[in-house]
Formats: structure tokens, sequence, C-alpha cells
């Protein structure tokens, strides 16, 4: 692979991803979510992902689609309570799912790519987190299917402590503002949040950019993750449906509570 690592659109970004294939996913809700690459691989027709990521959109956008569609099988996350979809897939037996601490979970992303195989962190410990039992997969009848097993522990100056793994996964999917040919990347503000951590855990990280810029206009200071993490970008346009920012909960105050 050369240094310039753009691609044309965001269906040839996806293109090689294949059924299975597990996935860690960038955003916060709605904020920062690489939609474009999700309304793309929902378009490849691929299926039976496993997903790492903060939680599964809503029920009709971001990875709500590919959920909807039947397409995501497992799910790692730290909070799924936007989507009544997800909830009816996982009581019925037709998802899998794996709870994880939110801080947990940040971790667990960021040492897989740092090559970092398991930690230990006081989070869980005491709880059916560190115990096991959890239901992660649930029988048609509604038992317990699959659940989660027990972790290591240990203790530190008389605390007690879970062993957790890092995540590594075959591919990631990201958004950033502004990126360059290099896969140098910048993001704004709140829309930071998961990005950095997901795109260190993919071995192909792929990154939707809203604006694409030559190498040396960014700022080595300004670049908030290395284009050495990164191996595909495209730019997406604002007029593309599939890239709009959408909100996740619009709270809006009435003129009258908000005064002039």
């Amino acid at each position: 692979m050369g240094l310039d690592k753009t691609v044309d659109s965001v269906d040839e970004a996806v293109a090689d991803i294949p059924e299975g294939a597990s996935l860690a996913v960038g955003g916060f809700g709605l904020c920062g979510i690489p939609s474009a690459l999700i309304a793309a691989l929902l378009e490849q027709g691929a299926g039976g992902f496993k997903v790492v990521s903060n939680n599964c959109g809503v029920d009709d956008w971001g990875l709500g689609l590919l959920l909807r569609a039947g397409r995501i099988a497992r799910m790692t996350s730290s909070y799924v309570g936007e989507n009544k979809e997800f909830a009816r897939q996982y009581l019925s037996g037709e998802l899998e799912v794996e709870l994880v601490p939110q801080g947990t979970l940040a971790e667990r992303l960021r040492a897989g790519g740092a090559g970092i195989p398991a930690f230990y962190t006081p989070a869980g410990a005491g709880t059916q987190i560190g115990e096991g039992g959890l239901p992660w997969r649930y029988a048609p009848d509604g038992q317990v299917a699959v659940a989660s097993p027990p972790k290591e522990t240990r203790t530190f100056d008389g605390r007690e402590y879970l062993l957790e793994e890092g995540i590594r996964t075959d591919y990631a999917l990201v958004r950033a503002t502004v990126g360059d040919r290099h896969g140098n990347l910048v993001f704004r503000s709140s829309a930071r949040n998961f990005n950095p951590l997901a795109a260190l855990a993919g071995r192909v990280t792929v990154a939707e950019v809203e604006h694409l810029v030559e190498p040396g206009e960014l700022d080595p200071d300004e670049v908030h993750l290395p284009g050495v993490f990164v191996q595909r970008v495209v730019r997406v346009f604002p007029d593309d449906p599939a890239a709009e920012r959408r909100i996740e909960r619009r709270c809006v105050r009435t003129e009258q509570e908000g005064g002039a």
C-alpha cells in the first residue's frame, strides 16, 4: 500500500468485508458514528457480524440499520437502551450480547490496539461481571442459552481486580472531521469519543472524513490519530443523506421557557 490511502467511495471502502467479520465501530449514541460506511455495508450484503461498539444506534439509524436487517450476530457494548429492536432480538434469542462497563470497554479497545493482551481493573469486581452467569444469549423459550464465564481475579493492595482481555477486530469503521491522504485524523469535540479507540483495535481501519486535505496541511500537534493506524480514507459529503449527522434526543426549550 502506498502512502495515499484514499479510496473513491464508501462502497469501495467496505467491499471486501466478509461474512462473519468482527467490527469495531466508533461513535457514542449517534455522535460521531460512521453512518456512510454503515449504510454502504448494509448495501454490500454481508452479515453475521460480531460488532464492538459503545451502543447499537437507534432503530432507524446507524448500527440499528444493520441490526434491523438481521446482519449482526453479536454485540459487545456498554449501553443499548435506545433501540427497541435490539431488546427484542436479545430477549428472543436472535442476538448475542456482551455488556461491558464503559470504561472497561474503552480500555479493552485501547489495549488491543497497543498489543496488550489483557489487564486488571477493579470495575465489576464483586458483581456478575466477575462472577459470570450474565445471559449473553437466550434460547427461544426464555432460558439462558449462553452465559458469561467467570473472570480471573487477583488482589492488589487488598483490593480485588478482574482480568479483562484486550479487543482486536478484523475491521474498524470510524468517522473524523478532517483527514489527510496518509490517514492522519482529527476529530471534533465530543465526536472524538470511541473513534480513536475503535481505530486502534481494527486490523484494517476505514475512516470516513468530512474534509480531506493534502499531506502536510495538518499541524502534527492537531492530529488525534496518526495515519499508521488507518488503512483506508474516504471522503463523505454533507449533501449525502447517509452522512447526515443526526441528534439522538433533540432537547429544545420553547420561547416562553427560554426567554428572549
